[in-house]
Formats: structure tokens, C-alpha cells, sequence
């Protein structure tokens, strides 16, 4: 990427404003979410409607080897000779059968909802989810024994409760009749019931889901599967409770495989002023026809982005993409956004400063909060090296991203190594990715690809804002790609600007100082067919420049999102003379040629499109790439991933 920046501290007092911007981040207010929260009243006992009736029931478990208890709503006008379905609404670790009723009034929300006619008719069975014979919350609830009886309350509640449920009450006995929803330890017993047991459940609920909630891989490991049975997939969580990263760990896992599905950012802690709002909610959407495309409206209350520093909840993403933001910077004038495009920031009381942007593009995007006309970094987001400063960042979920999620598999790592270099006599740095089992397979010598950043970026773009350590161990842990270690260097040269001498500096820093480095430094082959140079934009002009040059050396290049731009015109031009001159030698040592653009969007596209042209002309051999997307960090993402897969096939 080419980026020209330029920052200036006007006075002292744009200086104090960002130290209280950084000091002073807002967390805690949401935006005004497209779903009206639970009405005042919801959950307050009316006069003159018809009600339900609760009642305690006990029942044989087998599984505990004991009677249990369970209390049993039934709506309104219930009647034996009607069969109905049926909700299993779990409680938390500090509770039991009771607490749902102490604390949440379900019955009386219920009849609320029952006499507004926005219920189907439906029973509502909150059972005791400790399955051990001393079921009680007392003692020290998190004693292993105690907390394990959750766990074993699976084999009760499918081969004791559901059956004694099924044989007392006239309930319809199939999987699309059966819902499973709870708060907390209860939420998480439902994700792990309900989606391990889709032939029994096909409604499915978590409110404020706890750490028992298993991994998301684990709870879905068969998306078809899980996007064909289930008819609703129903996750929420206040915006300020603790346990937010559970329930986002498992929305991001569900978008990325593109199982519909809601998440549910509310305003709140975890406490029952959420969970009642959450069966407010959820109820109303259970055992009647469910339109997915409905399930974006839910999410104007947003969650974090994964870009976010620690424990910091803005910006925030809604479920359609668009960033909440919020900032407190008090002695301000003006407050903005930028994002290529500039959004004002809205003043609020107390100092406050918010917007919501459009809906986002997916993937990576740089920013930067602009304080009375100075641009600097967003205190609540990771910093990236990437505008020729460092820069916000935000990470909008890609659903086609699944090819960089963190997953079970062999992991490599990415190092940072020190070195002299005798061509610009300065110490300079590069990250390597070496692959899983580099330091334990220390007979084995891997092929190397040299990676090259973009413009206004340097050697952690990669590393960091490509995610290239992820793509190769997925790639390699699924047999698509050789391990091979990845040196990704920083090109930028003492040189400035974009010319023939920052070319040639650069071209001699990778000859003489890095490629001779890693070559005495790492078990690597040394052979031309066991090295591969590629880069983006800038990077991509510097592959050109030092690849085609020396294709003695490098046998496969990747450029992306790049071509020889106009002022490059004369180097072009030699460098289409030396490969008319050498076309032989070129076509018999260059294995592999792949040039990748982000669509006609690609600032780079059309440079690229004249470059081709010439290469046809002189009939050099290349393989060419669309990705649509521009000239931005997801392309690219991509384009690592494909170019990999090509590489050291003999």
C-alpha cells in the first residue's frame, strides 16, 4: 500500500486532549439497538388476563439414582387434549429448579406475552441442572464434584426428565417441538446439550453462557449438519458482563462457517435484568416459522472487535458490519473518525464522543481518531505499523475467513531475529514463521519464501495484519502446502521514495545481507527451486525488480496487487529489454509466475493489466489471479493462501 503521512502536534493543548482520550476511554454505554428492548411491565403481574400454572413435579433419575425435583409452567387455557411443545430453561451455578422463579418470574413474563398474543403455546420446564444426589446450591458450589453434577445432567435430562416430561403431559414428541435455553452455567449446558444432541433439540439458547460452554469446534463440528437440523441457534450476552468472550468466541466461530444464528449484545451485566429480557425475547421467536434474514436486525447492539486491546468494549461491530464508536475526550471541539472516509463523532454529555458508521467492508481496516484536526491512534484498538505510522485497526468478521481461524492443529511460530546488515551498516530486524516440528525435525532442511510488505507498512504487516502464521499452519495441517519457513523483511531502505535507487538498495540488502543470514542461520536448501520471493504492492515492485532479475536464484515469485507504475516507466522498460534478452534462461529457471489483483477496485489494477500486456508480448509464461476486494489486507490474506499451495511442488 502506498501511504503518504504527515502529522503535526499543533499546540500543547491538542497534546493534553489526547492524554485524556487515552486515559479516559469510555466503556460502558451501547447504541440504541433496532430490537426494542423488554417493555416496562414485561415482567410485572397484570390484572384480568388469563394466567398459567406452575407447579413442582418429582421424577426418577436413574442417572443420579434419586427423585428429583423440577417445577412445570403451563400456559394459559392448558388443556390435556391439546399437545404442546416444549422449553427447557436451565439456571446458573448459584442456583436450582427455583431460581428462574425467585428471581426471573418467568411465569408472569410469560403471561404477559401469552395475553399480547405473541406466544406459541408452549410448556416450560425449569429443571435442577446439578445432577448429583445432593443437589442443593450450598457448601462450595464450585467444588469439582458439585460442578461435574452440571456435566452428568446431559444423561438425566435426555434419558430421565425429557421422558418422565413426554409421559406426564400431553407434549409433542419430536426433535422440532423440543427447545433447550438457560443463563450462565445453564446457557452454557444448553449449547452443549442442544447442539450435541440436534436429534433432540431444535431451538437452541444461551443467555450470558459460562466457561463450560465447550470449544466452538467442539460444539459444531459439522456445519452442514448444524445449519440443516437447527431452526434457531439464539446467543446473548449483556454488553457488560464478564463473560463476553465465551459467547463471542462462538458467534465469530458460527459466522465464519455461516450458520445462521442471533447474537444478542444487550445493555447490561450478568444478572436477571439481562436473562429476562433475554426470555422476553427469545420466547417469542420459538416453534413457529423463522426467517434468518431477520437475524441481522438483532445486532445493532455491538460486540467487540477482536481487534480490540484487552478488555476494552469499543469499537464495537453490529451483526450488518457497521462500528460503534465511542471516546471521551471532554476539552475537544471537533472529534472524527477516519476510515478513508470521515465520520463525525457526535458530542454526548460527560465528554463523550460517538458515532455508527456504515456498514464496514470484511476484513482488515486501518483508522484513526481525529482530535481537533490530529490524527492519532484509538486508545480501546490494537496499533498497527501500516500508514507510515502506527495506526488503529479493526477487524470485521469475514465470513470467508475460515482459512486463517485459530484451530486444533499443529502450530508453527513466528520469530523476530536481530542482524547487522554490512550493505546499509545498520541493524535491522525480520520476522520468520516456522512451521510445527521445526525444532524437533533437526535433520530436516525447509525451502524459503521471501515476503514483502506494502507501502507505509514494514516486516510486522505481515506477521500481524496478514495472519500468515494461521494460513500456513492450516494449509500445512491439511496437506495443501509444504512446511516451509517464511522470512518476511522489511524493505524499507534508507533511500526514500519509490525510485530506481530505492530499488537497487534494496535488491542488495536481500542478496548480500538477509538471504546469506538466514541461509547460515537456519536449516534451509539452498537451491533456486527451494526459494520463493513475493510481495504486495510495493513489495510487488520489489519482487519485479529483484526477482525477474535473478531468476537464477528465486524459481517461483508472487506478485500482488502491484504492476509497474508510470514513474517506473524507464525501469520497466530496461527490465522488458533484459527479459527479451534472456527469455530462454528466464523460461527454463522460473517455475512459477503468479500475479494476483483485488479486482478492477485494485488501485494497482490497471498498472498491472499494462504490465501484462508486455509480458504477452514477449510471451513470458505467468499465471494470473482475481480477488475481488480492492487493494486491502483480506486480498492479500488470500492471496498468500493460494500462491502457498503452488509453491515446491516438483
Amino acid at each position: 500500500m502506498l501511504y503518504v503521512c504527515d502529522i503535526k502536534f499543533r499546540t500543547m493543548k491538542n497534546i493534553a486532549i489526547i492524554l485524556v482520550c487515552a486515559l479516559a476511554y469510555c466503556f460502558g454505554v451501547q447504541a440504541q439497538s433496532t430490537i426494542p428492548h423488554s417493555q416496562a411491565g414485561f415482567d410485572v403481574e397484570k390484572a384480568g388476563i388469563a394466567q398459567g400454572k406452575i407447579e413442582t413435579v418429582t421424577y426418577n433419575s436413574k442417572t443420579v439414582g434419586t427423585k428429583r425435583k423440577a417445577l412445570v409452567y403451563t400456559p394459559p387455557g392448558f388443556s390435556k387434549s391439546k399437545k404442546y411443545p416444549v422449553l427447557y430453561l436451565l439456571h446458573g451455578i448459584g442456583g436450582d429448579e427455583l431460581e428462574w422463579f425467585n428471581n426471573g418470574k418467568p411465569q408472569i413474563i410469560l403471561d404477559n406475552l401469552y395475553a399480547e398474543g405473541k406466544l406459541t403455546p408452549m410448556i416450560v420446564v425449569l429443571p435442577n441442572g446439578r445432577a448429583i444426589k445432593d443437589d442443593r446450591a450450598t457448601g462450595n458450589i464450585m467444588a469439582p464434584d458439585k460442578v461435574e453434577g452440571f456435566a452428568i445432567f446431559e444423561k438425566d435430562l435426555l434419558n430421565d426428565l425429557v421422558p418422565f416430561i413426554e409421559k406426564t403431559y400431553p407434549v409433542i414428541k419430536n426433535r422440532e417441538s423440543r427447545a433447550i435455553a438457560g443463563l450462565s452455567m445453564g446457557g452454557g449446558q444448553s449449547l452443549n446439550f442442544g447442539l450435541g444432541n440436534l436429534d433432540k433439540f431444535a431451538w437452541v439458547g444461551g443467555f450470558s453462557s459460562a466457561p463450560n460452554t465447550k470449544a466452538p469446534e467442539v460444539l459444531v463440528p459439522n456445519p452442514e449438519a448444524t445449519t440443516q437440523q437447527l431452526k434457531l441457534l439464539w446467543i446473548s450476552c449483556g454488553d457488560n458482563d464478564n463473560l463476553m468472550s465465551f459467547s463471542e468466541r462462538t458467534h465469530l466461530y458460527l459466522q465464519q462457517h455461516r450458520i445462521p444464528h442471533i447474537f444478542y449484545v444487550e445493555p447490561g451485566g450478568h444478572d436477571f435484568n439481562v436473562w429476562k429480557n433475554d426470555l422476553y425475547l427469545f420466547s417469542q421467536l420459538l416453534f413457529k416459522p423463522v426467517d434468518t434474514s431477520s437475524f441481522d436486525k438483532y445486532g445493532l447492539h455491538g460486540a467487540r472487535a477482536e481487534s480490540n486491546v484487552r478488555n476494552s468494549k469499543y469499537p464495537q461491530l453490529t451483526a450488518d458490519h457497521r462500528a460503534i464508536f465511542r471516546i471521551k475526550a471532554p476539552d475537544a471541539q471537533k472529534v472524527q473518525i477516519d476510515l478513508g472516509r470521515k465520520y463525525d463523532m457526535v458530542r454526548q454529555e460527560g465528554g463523550i464522543w460517538e458515532t455508527v458508521t456504515d456498514s464496514l467492508g470484511e476484513g482488515f481496516h486501518y483508522y484513526s481518531l481525529l482530535i481537533d484536526g490530529v490524527a492519532v491512534s484509538d486508545p480501546g484498538s490494537e496499533t498497527f505499523y501500516g500508514m507510515g505510522r502506527m495506526a488503529s485497526g479493526i477487524e470485521v468478521p469475514f465470513k470467508g475467513g475460515e482459512y486463517y481461524a485459530l484451530k486444533d492443529v499443529p502450530h508453527g511460530d513466528i520469530r523476530m531475529k536481530r542482524y547487522y546488515s554490512e550493505v546499509s551498516r545498520s541493524w535491522r530486524r525480520f520476522f520468520v514463521y516456522t512451521p510445527a516440528g521445526y525444532d524437533t525435525h533437526t535433520a530436516e532442511k525447509y525451502p524459503v519464501l521471501y515476503l514483502l510488505h506494502g507501502g507505509g507498512e514494514d516486516e510486522r504487516g505481515w506477521a500481524t495484519q496478514g495472519k500468515t502464521d494461521l494460513i500456513m499452519d492450516n494449509l500445512i495441517a491439511e496437506g495443501k502446502a509444504k512446511p516451509m519457513l517464511i522470512v518476511m523483511l522489511d524493505g524499507n531502505m534508507a533511500s526514500a521514495g519509490f525510485n530506481a535507487g530505492a530499488l537497487k538498495a534494496f535488491e542488495a540488502e536481500l542478496m548480500q545481507a538477509v538471504i546469506p543470514f538466514v541461509e547460515d542461520n537456519y536449516r534451509v536448501r539452498k537451491e533456486a527451486d527451494s526459494r520463493a520471493l513475493a510481495g504486495l504492492s510495493m513489495g510487488g515492485i520489489q519482487t519485479l525488480y529483484a526477482g525477474l532479475y535473478h531468476t537464477d536464484l528465486f524459481a517461483h515469485l508472487g506478485v500482488f496487487s502491484s504492476g509497474w507504475l508510470p514513474f517506473y516507466q524507464k525501469i520497466a522498460d530496461g527490465q522488458y529489454e533484459f527479459i527479451n534478452k534472456n527469455k530462454a534462461a528466464i523460461d527454463s529457471q522460473l517455475r512459477l509466475l503468479w500475479i494476483a489483483m483485488g479486482g478492477k477496485e485494485d488501485i494497482a489494477y490497471q498498472n498491472c493489466q499494462n504490465m501484462l500486456k508486455e509480458f504477452d508480448t514477449l510471451k513470458l509464461k505467468y499465471t494470473y489471479s482475481e480477488y475481488p476486494g480492492g487493494h486491502t489486507w483480506p486480498v492479500w490474506r488470500n492471496n498468500l493462501y493460494n500462491f502457498a499451495q503452488l509453491l515446491f511442488n516438483k
